[in-house]
Parts: structure tokens; C-alpha cells; sequence
């Protein structure tokens, strides 16, 4: 099926348009842009600059993607938006292009962004995040798979969040939160792990376990932080998944690990 195309919609010639494409009234489509199958731009929304866009993503009303980086620093060229398949991008989102030439701040697959959320340039996002409304992610924030932040959440720039963690409401992370926990406060500091989301994503009664204990060792045993990753590098579960996915997140962390609750 051909694309459905509203006649008061806006395509710029060199605009690329996959099959079975909707752009509604009103809407804009740039000419470095590349609109994957079945994708659907609602009426006023925007995609511009160089964005490519999957297939079957969805951008709501006002919402506008691919829009130029505001870092200062920016120099020219022409740097841009990559975004996977199947997001979803709600009322007054914006995602902007990264900052210098030929890099791009990029998206991964079935994510949904809800109302007033912003993705800054050179933001690096995995698949099946949810972020609600009035989430703001800072220049070059990191976010691993199948991460939840709550409304008005925020992320400090260069920040990582681990996969399968999650960030409260209104909370402000200034460091990095490994995976599998949840953080809350201002700034934020972490509280638990990420029990009921991993029991939802089919963690087993063993993996949730070895959650526990890596969320005790860190957090309630009393050890600083180096104390803490050479007694998890030591364990005897060290070669499993879920130690790994922590002692690989605390190798590569610039910013520190996020704190526990005192």
C-alpha cells in the first residue's frame, strides 16, 4: 500500500518515505529524513534534520524529532538521529541531532516516550525503555535496556543508567546507577532492586537471588565500593549474568556509582 500522505502536510524533496507511511495533517518531514514502514506521524508533529526512523514508530502531536543540537559547542556539519523500530513518541517529545559531525544520538527498539519528554544530543538509548512524562536525559546520558523512569525524572549528563533499573519520579541522578536497581531522591540514591520488574520479565527465583545479594554486597554489608566489586569479582557466582552485568556497568563508570540510601 502506498503511503497516506495528508495534503496539508509538509515533505521536503529528498525526504524518503518507506510504504504504508502516515504523516497527518500538518505535519513536517525534512529532507535528510528517512521514514521506515509503516511508521505514523500524527498531525504538527516533526521529524527533521538527518534522522532515520524504523519501522512502525509512532510521533504524537507537537512532538518533534531530529531538531539541531543545543550544545554551544556545536560546529556545523552534519550530525544527526538514528532511531530503531516500533518507538513511540508522545505529545512535545523532543529529540535532538548530536553535536558534532557524522555522530548521532541514537535510539533502540520498542521504547515508548511519554508527554514532554526530552532526549538531548548524543544520548545513547537501548530498546524497551519507558520513560512518563517530563523525563529530561542530558547530553551524552547512556540508558541500557528495559530501564523505567517515572515523571519528571532526570538524568545529569554523561550519566548511565543499567539495564533493568529504575529511576523514581521527580528523582535527579548525578551518578551512575548500576542495573537492577532503583534509585529515588534528589539526587537520587538507590533503595531497593528491581524485584517486581524482573519477576515481570521472567527472572527466575535463582536470578532474583543473585540480585539480592549483589544489591546487599553493595549497598548493605557495609563495604566501600572497592570493597564491594573485589568481593563480587571473588564470589563464586562472579561468571553469571547478572554479577557480570554489574561488574562490567562498574568498569566503565566516569561519573562514580549512584549511592545507597543512608
Amino acid at each position: 500500500m502506498s503511503s497516506n500522505i495528508h495534503p496539508t502536510a509538509v515533505i521536503e524533496n529528498g525526504a524518503q518515505l518507506g510504504p504504508d507511511v502516515e504523516v497527518g495533517a500538518f505535519a513536517f518531514v525534512g529532507a535528510g529524513v528517512r521514514l521506515g514502514a509503516g511508521t505514523r506521524l500524527h498531525h504538527h508533529a516533526s521529524v527533521e534534520g538527518n534522522t532515520h526512523m524504523g519501522e512502525r514508530c509512532e510521533v504524537f502531536p507537537y512532538a518533534n524529532i531530529g531538531a539541531k543540537t543545543q550544545d554551544l559547542k556545536y560546529k556545523g556539519g552534519n550530525p544527526g538521529v538514528r532511531i530503531g523500530a516500533r518507538n513511540v513518541f508522545r505529545e512535545y517529545v523532543t529529540v535532538h541531532a548530536a553535536t558534532n559531525d557524522g555522530d548521532y544520538t541514537t535510539v533502540g527498539d520498542d521504547n515508548t516516550f511519554l508527554a514532554y519528554g526530552h532526549i538531548a544530543h548524543d544520548c545513547v538509548l537501548g530498546s524497551h525503555i519507558v520513560t512518563s512524562n517530563s523525563v529530561m536525559l542530558a547530553g551524552h546520558v547512556i540508558i541500557e535496556d528495559h530501564v523505567v523512569i517515572g515523571g519528571g525524572g532526570g538524568v545529569h549528563q554523561f550519566c548511565r543508567v543499567g539495564a533493568h533499573a529504575m529511576l523514581s519520579a521527580m528523582a535527579k541522578l548525578v551518578q551512575d546507577l548500576p542495573p537492577f536497581f532503583i534509585a529515588d531522591g534528589t539526587p537520587a540514591v538507590v533503595r531497593a532492586y528491581n524485584k517486581v520488574g524482573l519477576e515481570r520479565r521472567g527472572y527466575t527465583a535463582q536470578q532474583l537471588d543473585r540480585v539480592r545479594h549483589l544489591y546487599r554486597m553493595l549497598y548493605r554489608d557495609g563495604l566501600n565500593r572497592t570493597q564491594a566489586l573485589e568481593k563480587l569479582r571473588a564470589h563464586a557466582d562472579a561468571g553469571t549474568t547478572e554479577y557480570q552485568l554489574i561488574l562490567d556497568f562498574a568498569a566503565k563508570s566516569e561519573r562514580g556509582i549512584a549511592p545507597g540510601a543512608s
